[in-house]
Formats: structure tokens, C-alpha cells, sequence
């Protein structure tokens, strides 16, 4: 097992109190497999990658083990972090320019950074050359600034660095939001081919877009107000969703072929609730609508079948009827 997440919360602090972004959340990655994670906005998708990495000055560790390859992350402690960096576990962050230097030329760059992890630049430089080939980038970028390349470029770029000492982990946070169509299709896909390459050994793909995790990822988890919903392989997912939230979700997402007229698009009514103060029970409760007495409660995020977790108490309690009203409503 590549990694294993136990009970890990971590908070935003303010100057209202805490916000509970994430809140108690337990899952496995396997070597090898690439995850999708997917859910709305604010439900703790990058909160959860990048408390795998390094916490920012406003987050606060509260509790949660995290094992990688069977060694112990000081998660808790940003300079405890720092030599697991980029050789254990590494970050594409959302926007390639929060990765770069605009100040120093990019082979200037990528020369500190290893010299910071005491590996010779002159010795990784084939290496590099090679992988910037694979990604269609030429040596000479090495001798630009990173304000001229365009954006797809960029985050190719990036891509090489984060990977270039070959971390057993990589998290990929929303890296095609800011690329066009075809820079999204080739960074996803390149992703894929560093996996199958060996330069990581898992992946954690954080986005909105579906779409792209039903094209590269081997497993999809959904998140939903600080916590966990469901996790199950993509095509489980896509096609037969257990939790409420989940089979809304996909039901939101519209066809290829099919036309407004014939099928309109429905959201999920209400909204996420404010995670200053969470409600008790399941979080999706005021939402959903399966909701019985049971949900006051919170569910625990079981396997219900094979490779296939969820946490939802209809779902335990197998109620044909209740999945019945999800797919009608969808």
C-alpha cells in the first residue's frame, strides 16, 4: 500500500473560530493507482492534498496519522516536512506560476531546488533533458524566465519538476482549470504515462471535471463538507453511485447528444452547510433527498462492497425504495 490516511482533520483558522475543512477522513491509495477527487467547491479536495505536503500559516493539524510506503509523515510539522519533499511525496499546484520563480531562469531554478536536496545539478541534467523531450519542450526553456512560456508550457514544466526526483507520491491540484481543451487532454494523459513510467508511484488528481477522471483514473473518491462520501473504482462510480450526493452529482453533468429539450440539467437544491459550525449526522442530511431519522447521526465511510466505500446510512440499510426516489429525482 502506498498510503494510508487515518482520521486526519485539519482546520482553517479565522478570526470567527475554525472551519472544519477537513474533518476526520480515512482512505488507502494503492501503488500504482491513479485517484480522482472530485466534489463542489469548498468541500476540502485541496485542503486534503495539501495536508498531505505542507500546511499554510492558517491551517491547523488537529488530529489523523498519514503513512506513506509504510514510514511515518510529520504532517503536523511544516520543517519536519521539508526532506520528504519533492523525493516522497511532491505537488502540482493549481497554478504553475505558484511553483516557479518569475525572478530566476527556470534551469537556475530547478538547479537550487536540487542542490536544496543535496543532488547535483550537472548529474540530473540528462534526466531533465530527456523528460522535458517527453513532454514536447525543448532544452532551451531551461534559459528562459517562466513569464515566457505560455500557460499550457508552464505547467508541463512544472510537471517535470515536481516529478523529477521521482516521488512515490504526486498530488495533481486542479492543474487543467486554467488550460484550454487540448492542453487539458494532454496534461492528463501525460500524467498517465509518468505513472506507467515509474516517476511517481500513485497519484492524486483533485478537479471538478468528471469528465477527465473517467479518462485517466483507476479510482474516483468524493468528498462532500469536509468529509467523505464515497470511493470506488471510475467506472463504479460513473454508472452505479451508492451515496445520494454522488448519483446527483453525475446526474448534474450533462450528455454528449442529448439536447436541453429532451433532458434539462438539474443541480442539487440548497446549499453546503457552513463549516464554521457543521451539522451532527451526516453533513448531506438537509440536502438529500433519502433523509431519515438515522441521518442525525453520523455514518462511519464502510466498504459495501468490494473496493467500493460510501457513508450513508439508506445505503447500509440496503432500502431498494430510497434508491429508487434518488434515480427518479435525478
Amino acid at each position: 500500500m502506498s498510503l494510508e490516511v487515518e482520521n486526519l482533520r485539519v482546520y482553517y483558522q479565522t478570526l470567527a473560530g475554525d472551519v472544519k475543512a477537513l474533518d476526520g477522513v480515512s482512505f488507502s491509495l494503492a501503488d500504482g493507482e491513479i485517484m480522482g477527487l472530485a466534489g463542489e467547491s469548498g468541500c476540502g479536495k485541496s485542503t486534503l492534498g495539501k495536508s498531505l505536503i505542507r500546511l499554510t500559516s492558517r491551517m491547523k493539524y488537529i488530529e489523523g496519522t498519514v503513512m506513506l510506503d509504510s514510514h511515518a509523515l510529520p504532517v503536523w510539522d511544516t520543517a519536519k516536512m521539508v526532506p520528504f519533499r519533492f523525493k516522497e511525496v511532491s505537488i502540482i499546484p493549481q497554478y504553475a506560476m505558484s511553483a516557479m520563480n518569475p525572478t530566476r531562469k527556470i534551469g537556475k531554478m530547478i538547479a537550487e531546488l536540487l542542490e536544496s536536496r543535496q543532488v547535483k545539478f550537472k548529474t540530473m541534467l540528462p534526466e531533465l533533458r530527456r523528460r522535458l523531450e517527453l513532454v514536447g519542450l525543448a532544452p532551451e526553456v531551461l534559459d528562459l524566465y517562466p513569464i515566457e512560456l505560455s500557460g499550457g508550457m508552464k505547467q508541463r514544466m512544472v510537471m517535470v519538476l515536481s516529478t523529477l526526483l521521482n516521488p512515490s507520491l504526486l498530488i495533481a491540484d486542479e492543474i487543467t482549470s486554467a488550460l484550454d481543451v487540448s492542453s487539458q487532454k494532454a496534461v492528463s494523459e501525460l500524467l498517465v504515462e509518468f505513472r506507467d513510467r515509474a516517476f511517481v508511484k500513485s497519484v492524486i488528481f483533485i478537479t471538478h471535471d468528471l469528465s477527465i477522471l473517467y479518462q485517466i483514473a483507476d479510482t474516483i473518491m468524493v468528498m462532500y463538507a469536509g468529509k467523505l462520501a464515497e470511493k470506488a473504482p471510475t467506472e463504479v462510480i460513473v454508472k452505479s453511485p451508492r451515496h445520494p450526493y454522488t448519483k446527483l452529482l453525475i446526474s448534474s453533468l450533462p450528455e454528449v447528444g442529448v439536447k436541453y429539450s429532451e433532458k434539462k440539467l438539474t443541480g442539487i437544491p440548497g446549499k453546503p452547510p457552513l463549516l464554521l459550525d457543521p451539522p451532527t449526522g451526516c453533513r448531506f442530511r438537509d440536502r438529500c433527498p433519502l433523509a431519515f431519522e438515522k441521518c442525525r447521526e453520523e455514518p462511519p465511510f464502510l466498504e459495501v462492497e468490494p473496493g467500493h466505500f460510501t457513508a450513508c446510512w439508506a445505503v447500509f440499510q440496503d432500502q431498494p425504495a430510497a434508491e429508487k426516489v434518488v434515480v427518479e429525482n435525478a
